[in-house]
């Protein structure tokens, strides 16, 4: 039995707010709810998209939008759920906005999984000493275990960052909670092996 990384409450919460915002506004989906749609192992509580300057201004109508000047994005608190919100042309994710490739997954937008891995990564080296941190790793485990990804178009996105590739191996052989993907130690040791062999093979 997996276990939850977050509260069920506030996973529902975060839920309901996400689908509401999805009925109402075009946006790309990246961060935690990403990963689960791909991955469906573990759920977010706060909600991470992308949307251009027409969508900004609607929100900025029906929320109470705050823009963070530091970290060059948009923000909006909603029941204890932070929503982050990323611009073209203005936000740094890692990776420039326009490259980001989607596809759709029960009716969201979402980040093809060589794109949200490398922005993934980004959130993680950046707060890797935090709970977000944890998290971050968590739902990177579970993309490397749980989706088809391709190596070679995930290099290409990186343009040759080496320490992405160096800490993504690091992760997958430091990762020691088989509990949240429903494994037993064995089965994660032969998965972890199978990772960074498909890696290295790639």
């Amino acid at each position: 039995m997996k276990n939850e990384f977050w509260h069920d409450i506030q996973t529902e919460k975060s839920w309901k707010i996400l689908q509401k915002m999805k009925d109402k506004f075009p946006f790309v989906l990246i961060g935690g709810w990403a990963v689960y749609l791909w991955t469906l192992a573990q759920k977010s509580k706060d909600i991470d998209i992308i949307v251009d300057i027409k969508t900004l201004a609607g929100l900025k109508k029906n929320y109470d939008l705050r823009k963070n000047e530091i970290m060059k994005k948009y923000e909006i608190k909603m029941d204890e759920i932070d929503i982050d919100i990323y611009v073209d042309h203005y936000s740094q994710l890692g990776i420039p906005i326009e490259d980001v490739e989607t596809t759709k997954i029960e009716g969201f937008e979402v980040a093809k999984p060589e794109f949200l891995l490398a922005l993934k990564q980004t959130a993680e080296i950046s707060r890797k000493e935090s709970n977000k941190g944890e998290k971050d790793r968590i739902d990177i485990f579970g993309m490397l275990l749980k989706c088809d990804i391709d190596f070679k178009k995930y290099t290409k996105i990186l343009g040759g960052r080496n320490d992405f590739m160096e800490r993504l191996i690091y992760i997958i052989k430091t990762f020691d909670e088989p509990n949240y993907f429903g494994m037993n130690p064995r089965q994660l040791k032969i998965a972890k092996g199978d990772i960074i062999k498909k890696i290295k093979t790639a």
